[in-house]
């Protein structure tokens, strides 16, 4: 019995092994670990007005100096180089003072224009006047006209109501002639009188076609009074139309020349360039005077002075799914000593805090997105971590690798998941959630 004893040195490996093995199951049971995912990008400054620029040429032209060197700081409107123009519409260095004296020019012509429709008015308002006085004195003409023929009428009538009658008084004479009851002369006398009569009846006639003819002249002088009037009004309608047109022509042409000085003068300008920003020129393009450039050539680069930080980092479509705003993220900079252990992040040494502030809708075409992380600004205000190195040493386009942070599952889940090559976990909603949360929706749908 003795001989089948196992002897004591194997007992206490096998009790190690035994508690070995419970602690390890213990551990891969209760032990957390913090599931993450990896991904590598670089620095960059959030905010767009703050990223690095390019100062561009915005005429084209021959470079006449530099006012800078590479790494000098400049503040914003300051001058860091000059263009000389070649174009040939703006090589006369006096075009704007000749532009400005073309426009008094024009201005004086304009006034004069101004002045002409003000008498071309006058005079309007005036031959409006007296064609409102000629025209009634032209029918009053023609009436009195129409009143002689009337008159003329009535004397023709009378004339040959006269000699009627003496014609009447003729026969009764020559009758009592005739009888010897009355003298020779006075059938003579009759005769005489009865010829009166009639020669007065053809001198009223004659009277009565020359009133004829005088009302028929005072219709025509009516007529050529009101044309005449019309003819005049319809002119100076025309010669105010055609000031009017000449007035709105040189306020055009005004107009135009405003704009030609005002583009000449910011062309002017445009020779020289200016910082648009507080900030230090990082590197310059174009090596020195004589040499041409073309608009929009890029003359130098501008790092523009700020505190803002961001990092973006590139994700795979595999990851993509997994991640989202405001996820935890440990950052690993470029020239920053770290140990970063992934499972635990709280122990991790040389890592700096950051969160997901943004994440791309699309890919980059190559199936990676994007997502910008921003410093853990609670997290720093707190004390818990440390603050992001400045842009002095943390400089945009330094290279950074980053572990986002999942959530937290046990230690033997990650072994079997890794074991099994299988995604890490997302936080999904329970059946019974899904199901009462749809019973809400049809409720509400049913109360509209």
């Amino acid at each position: 019995m003795d001989e089948l004893r196992t002897p004591h040195p194997f007992r206490a490996i096998g009790w190690a092994l035994l508690i070995l093995l419970t602690l390890i199951l213990l551990c891969l049971y209760f032990v957390p670990w913090q599931q993450s995912v990896t991904a590598y990008g670089k620095v960059i400054v959030f905010s767009p007005m703050d990223r690095p620029q390019r100062i561009e040429a915005q005429i084209p032209g021959r470079l006449v100096r530099w006012n800078i060197v590479e790494g000098q700081t400049v503040k914003a409107g300051e001058t860091i180089a000059e263009i000389e123009d070649i174009d040939s519409k703006f090589l006369d260095q006096n075009q704007v003072a000749r532009m400005e004296e073309q426009r008094g020019f024009i201005r004086d012509s304009l006034t004069q224009a101004r002045a002409r429709e003000q008498a071309l008015l006058a005079q309007l308002t005036d031959l409006e006047q007296s064609r409102n006085v000629a025209i009634p004195g032209a029918e009053g003409r023609a009436k009195q006209a129409e009143d002689v023929i009337r008159q003329s009428q009535q004397s023709v009538e009378q004339a040959q109501q006269s000699v009627v009658t003496e014609e009447l008084n003729l026969k009764r004479l020559q009758e009592l002639f005739e009888k010897g009851l009355r003298s020779k002369r006075d059938l003579e006398l009759q005769e005489l009188a009865l010829v009166t009569a009639k020669t007065r009846l053809e001198t009223m006639q004659a009277a009565l076609d020359v009133s004829r003819r005088g009302a028929q002249i005072a219709g025509f002088d009516k007529d050529r009074v009101v044309n005449d009037t019309a003819a005049g009004l319809n002119s100076l309608r025309a010669s105010l139309a055609s000031v009017r047109e000449t007035i709105a022509k040189t306020n055009s042409d005004l107009q135009k020349l405003d704009v030609d000085i005002q583009n000449t003068t910011q062309r002017g300008d445009q020779r020289f360039i200016r910082s648009p920003r507080d900030g230090q020129i990082a590197r310059v393009k174009k090596t020195g005077p004589g040499e041409t450039v073309k608009a929009g050539d890029e003359l130098a680069m501008l790092v523009p002075t700020t505190q803002d930080q961001a990092v973006e980092l590139y994700l795979s479509d595999y990851d993509a799914p997994l991640v989202s705003p405001g996820r935890q993220v440990r950052l690993n900079f470029a020239g920053w000593p770290a140990l970063q252990f992934v499972g635990w992040p709280s122990i991790a040494v040389g890592t700096f805090a950051g969160k997901v502030k943004v994440m791309d809708a699309v890919d980059d075409g190559k199936s990676r997105f994007r997502i910008i992380i921003t410093p853990d600004e609670d997290a720093i205000k707190s004390g818990q971590e440390e603050k992001w190195p400045s842009l002095a040493q943390l400089r945009p386009g330094a290279e950074v690798n980053g572990w986002v942070m999942l959530d937290t599952v046990s230690l033997g889940f990650e072994l079997w998941r890794q074991f099994n090559a299988f995604p890490p976990t997302v936080p999904r909603e329970a059946i019974s959630d899904k199901k009462t949360k749809g019973a809400l929706l049809e409720d509400k749908k049913e109360e509209k």
